[in-house]
């Protein structure tokens, strides 16, 4: 039996790399006769820039931005034949924030790596939108490509108070001529009941108050930036507008494209002829829920899966959606490690976690010494 393994990150715990690896050295220990082929995965989070250097080559070069709080950190440019990849998770992640600051975080070190990659030559800039601790409805990196207006820019959202006005003339310049890319790892708009701040503000540390609070913040943000009226505000409404806190909005208002993160690396790893090639693909993220209908990685895969007639299942840390979820999602079966050896035990060791849930599902799925 062949087995496809194409996970993303267990956020928080493993690398994409790292729980592919669990997942095969499981799953191994019950079929040790099955060939297991490994493709890490990515969507516009973290992992992106180094998935699509697997896959594509090219000359990686480091830069140096404010991170989220402002203090310098080191971001990853990607560089293939005129094109560089940005993975924003670099330059706002939440990872780079402990404790989280959602009020005060900025996006302005996305703006100068973009400038980076410009300067460096290339006429296309693509952008990994996820993993971000920001919430400032990318006007961070608004003002780090030239952007003006009568609030500090780079302060967060709560700088945005009393916004205005927002001048966009010298970013388009910056930009001008060059091709804008968001891949976006969620479709989600920027405002309202299903915007960035009410789908993500809590787990980047806002109460339910500070979510009403910001997100009234960010629409006077975009009546600022673009207008008042429904046809002026349209970028604001976008699929994957929301994307990383708002960044996916900030670039349409550079006349960016947004493409789903994962379809973008799917095609770079050639993930379809992957999946024809194997009887079974494997893919997983560490809590399997409701958002990973909208652009993830484990949705994107079994979209993939299903076009070419292959069964997916998931492993994931945490899994919260029912069968008929989940099969509408594409994944025939989805299996959790806190189910098989609880949440302590899955959070202080994931990997063995990991691996002992794929050891047991092995025994499911394959036929093992009779493969």
């Amino acid at each position: 039996m062949r087995v496809l393994v194409a996970p993303d990150k267990f956020a928080g715990t493993l690398s994409a790399p790292q729980a592919a690896q669990a997942i095969i050295e499981g799953w191994a220990r019950t079929a040790p006769a099955d060939v297991l082929t490994a493709i890490p995965l990515a969507d516009g989070g973290p992992g992106f820039v180094d998935a699509l250097h697997a896959a594509l080559g090219g000359q990686l070069r480091a830069v140096t931005v404010p991170g989220p709080s402002g203090s310098a950190v080191p971001v990853a440019l990607l560089h293939v034949e005129g094109t560089a990849y940005v993975e924003s998770a670099q330059a706002c992640g939440l990872h780079l924030l402990d404790p989280p600051d959602p009020w005060d975080a900025t996006t302005a070190g996305v703006g100068v790596a973009v400038a980076a990659a410009i300067d460096a030559g290339a006429h296309t800039v693509v952008v990994g939108l996820g993993g971000s601790g920001t919430n400032d409805g990318g006007a961070g990196l608004l003002g780090a490509l030239g952007a003006t207006s009568d609030v500090a820019l780079d302060a967060g959202p709560r700088g945005l108070r009393g916004v205005t006005s927002v001048l966009l003339g010298p970013a388009l310049d910056r930009v001008e001529g060059v091709r804008l890319v968001a891949a976006t790892d969620v479709e989600v708009p920027l405002l309202g009941m299903f915007g960035a701040t009410k789908t993500f503000g809590p787990q980047k540390g806002l109460s339910d108050p500070e979510v009403i609070e910001v997100d009234g913040l960010l629409d006077a943000f975009v009546v600022a930036a673009c207008g008042p009226t429904p046809a002026e505000r349209r970028a604001a409404d976008a699929k994957g507008a929301g994307a990383a806190g708002g960044l996916g909005f900030a670039l349409l208002l550079l006349g960016a494209e947004v493409v789903p993160g994962v379809s973008l690396v799917a095609d770079a790893v050639g993930l379809a002829e992957a999946c024809r090639e194997n009887d079974l693909v494997i893919t997983g993220e560490g809590t399997y829920d409701h958002t990973s209908r909208s652009g993830k990685v484990v949705h994107g895969v079994a979209t993939v899966a299903a076009a070419t007639a292959r069964p997916c299942i998931a492993l994931a840390g945490r899994v919260t959606v029912g069968a008929r979820e989940m099969r509408a999602m594409g994944v025939e079966s989805a299996y959790a490690a806190v189910d098989l050896v609880g949440e302590e035990q899955s959070l202080a060791r994931p990997y063995e976690a990991l691996a002992a849930l794929a050891e047991r599902v092995a025994r499911t799925w394959s036929p093992g010494d009779s493969a």
